[in-house]
């Protein structure tokens, strides 16, 4: 994780063959557009380097397996963890529901409780509403305070021993609101329970150490940090993953099959079965490092002030009523009085509230 003390307002519209020139891209927080170095790393991965990985004698393969786990020892090291505890996944939809099923779903038992808070994305509400559904476990859920973060006061008096397992939001992908996760696992961790952290909203534009926070597991995904869609990383304690049975049966996750038997891998490639997304962790990679090469600390102050300049100006507009704190991270959403989206069918209605989140490829 780099740490700079430049302070020049970023312009990097260059490095963004998809921005044209003019343009404000505001959908960074659903996917982000990818910059050179990521287009030229997924270009060479399918090109002049392609092979497959973990299984192959020729050279080309030994290469492609060599930066194949170049790429874990990166994206574990811009995390703060260590490779053998980082798994690479679709993305952190799979993160969540592989610990769903393989972690909840084998220490759970009946009448045990999750902990959950009012902001999370569907992807952090239903794999465990599925996992309690199926064992009998119990769902609760952490109210925000009044200027819409996670109520970390109202979560130390909610939870109790019966919580086995928290999962939050380090950044919210809707109002911006940013977790105290160091508090959040000091609360799960003081009744025992593990601490999953959804780190989608977090790793694009903060530094992240999970060594430092203490939590139990972590997920996101390429695509936000301006890599390839389709990859994704879960880190997990090394004792917590060694524990668990595999997520999916086949190919490179398995120590000797027989028919009589079959025993499985040690960490992280008992969790990755079958022929992985090769160009997509090549293309992980190169993302981690050009978020880097910019510097965290560069992207965050650069979002800071495009925050504010979007709320001070649609504070502006009668019209407009904004949600999340004033300090959100990047992402602004806010509602149009009167405006309404249709669904399908015509019946369905709701008032419509659009993020517009900061991108680095745009000065203020």
């Amino acid at each position: 994780m780099s740490v700079t003390t430049d302070t020049r307002p970023l312009d990097l519209l260059a490095d963004f063959p998809a921005i044209p020139a003019g343009w404000a891209y505001l959908d960074t927080a659903a996917t982000s557009q990818k910059p050179k170095p990521v287009l030229d790393a997924i270009n060479r991965g399918y090109g002049e380097t392609y092979a497959t990985v973990h299984r192959g004698v020729y050279q080309r393969s030994a290469d492609m397996t060599l930066a194949f786990e170049a790429a874990r020892e990166r994206v574990a090291r811009f995390i703060g963890g260590k490779p053998q505890e980082t798994i690479f996944v679709r993305g952190a939809t799979e993160g969540i529901n592989l610990v769903a099923q393989c972690w909840a779903g084998t220490q759970l038992k009946a009448g045990d409780r999750i902990l959950l808070s009012t902001l999370e994305h569907h992807s952090n509400i239903v794999p465990w509403q599925m996992v309690a559904e199926k064992i009998g476990a119990a769902i609760d859920v952490i109210p925000l305070t009044a200027d819409q973060r996670v109520d970390l006061d109202a979560m130390a008096a909610m939870i109790t021993p019966a919580h086995k397992l928290v999962a939050l939001a380090h950044v919210s992908n809707v109002l911006g609101s940013v977790l105290d996760a160091k508090r959040a696992t000091e609360i799960a961790h003081s009744v025992g329970a593990k601490i999953l952290l959804d780190g989608c909203q977090a790793v694009p534009r903060m530094a992240v150490d999970v060594a430092a926070i203490g939590c139990d597991f972590y997920v996101f995904s390429g695509h936000k940090l301006y890599g390839p869609t389709g990859i994704g990383v879960l880190w997990g304690r090394y004792e917590l993953l060694d524990a668990m049975p595999p997520y999916q049966g086949g190919g490179s996750m398995i120590d000797r099959v027989t028919f009589a038997k079959t025993t499985y891998a040690p960490p992280p490639g008992r969790f990755e079965a079958g022929t992985p997304h090769i160009v997509g962790v090549v293309g992980l990679h190169a993302a981690v490092d050009y978020v880097d090469a910019i510097g965290l600390d560069r992207i965050h102050a650069h979002e800071t002030a495009l925050v504010r300049q979007a709320r001070d100006a649609l504070s502006r507009i009668n019209s407009v009523r904004l949600f999340g704190p004033d300090d959100s991270a990047g992402i602004v959403s806010f509602a149009v009085e009167g405006c309404i989206r249709t669904m399908s069918p015509p019946s369905w209605t709701k008032a419509m509230s659009r993020s517009a989140p900061a991108t680095i490829a745009r000065s203020p």
